[in-house]
């Protein structure tokens, strides 16, 4: 799939999953899904003061009040509200958790809770999919948000997260591009060896269903003109998918380069937990938030 929009068609042929929403009193998050409901890929349960979300739904989303795709629970405070919704995830009243109107710290706490939470003993790492102008593919970045400087394991956990993702999109063998700085191994560039333990981990088995192809510098993952320039022979060279970036400044960096740049689209997720989680910021678009339940509904289950 090239565009975010055809994950939307496709998320569009699922069972209409259920969605809770920690702190949804949120002009861009009810935009969002408002949007959902119209293009009939999923229906709601909001958390949050039950009568400031009705006071905004009927001033500015009067079609959401009594619509029937979704149901409105009260929640006392923004940690009600996220215990809430994670609750409803892990009682198995909905199949996605999307934050809303609340900061990261508090909807993390709550998902990684020892009695209600969503651990699964794995890696939470975020994934996300762009859609770049001049691209021919989505590209999937991992991880921009959550592992500050992951090591070789981790960073294994986080490949197998966003092949996950990228299969769920329809990428049947995705190409995983493990990024460093240059692309041959450098023992004073710890990224370049992790790199090329990952390959060896790929071509050994333990790393399944892609193919990982590092290290590359960013030019010669995504572009086969320059891969060839530097005489890198390797067939996947240029062609990533998925883009695993070596800490979370350099995944920042690219993310918001790609945005602000690029002018790319994006949706993203949060894998490794029982049920896909939509953890956007609160600055982003309806529309990033559109393609990330998007993304979400997909990978449920994958």
């Amino acid at each position: 799939m090239a565009t975010l929009d055809s994950l939307i068609e496709k998320a569009a042929l699922e069972l209409n999953p259920v969605v809770a929403v920690a702190s949804a009193g949120d002009v861009e998050v009810l935009e969002a899904i408002s949007n959902s409901i119209a293009k009939g890929i999923a229906s709601f349960i909001l958390f949050d003061d039950e009568t400031l979300l009705v006071e905004l739904i009927e001033k500015q989303f009067p079609h959401l009040a009594g619509e029937e795709n979704v149901r409105i629970y009260h929640s006392s405070s923004q940690v009600d509200s996220a215990s809430n919704a994670v609750k409803a995830v892990s009682s198995g009243q909905a199949q996605v958790l999307m934050k809303g109107n609340l900061p990261t710290s508090v909807i993390l706490k709550a998902v990684l809770n020892s009695e209600y939470g969503l651990r699964t003993g794995k890696i939470l790492s975020h994934v996300a999919a762009f859609e770049v102008p001049g691209f021919d593919r989505l590209l999937f970045i991992t991880d921009a948000a959550m592992n500050i400087a992951p090591d070789l394991d981790a960073k294994a956990q986080i490949i197998r997260n966003a092949v996950a993702t990228a299969h769920a999109c329809g990428v049947p063998t995705p190409i995983v591009a493990p990024l460093a700085a240059v692309e041959t191994v450098n023992s004073a560039m710890a990224p370049t060896i992790d790199a090329a333990s990952l390959v060896a981990m790929n071509q050994r088995g333990q790393l399944t269903d892609c193919i990982v192809d590092g290290p590359l510098a960013l030019d010669n993952a995504i572009s086969t003109k320059s891969a060839a320039q530097k005489g890198i022979t390797s067939i996947t060279a240029g062609k990533a998918d998925v883009l695993v970036v070596p800490n979370i400044e350099a995944g920042n960096i690219l993310y918001k380069s790609l945005m602000y740049f690029a002018n790319a689209k994006v949706g993203a997720i949060v894998q490794g937990s029982k049920a896909p989680i939509v953890l956007t910021s609160r600055a982003d678009s309806a529309e990033s938030k559109l393609y990330s339940l998007a993304l979400a509904i997909l990978s449920i289950r994958k």
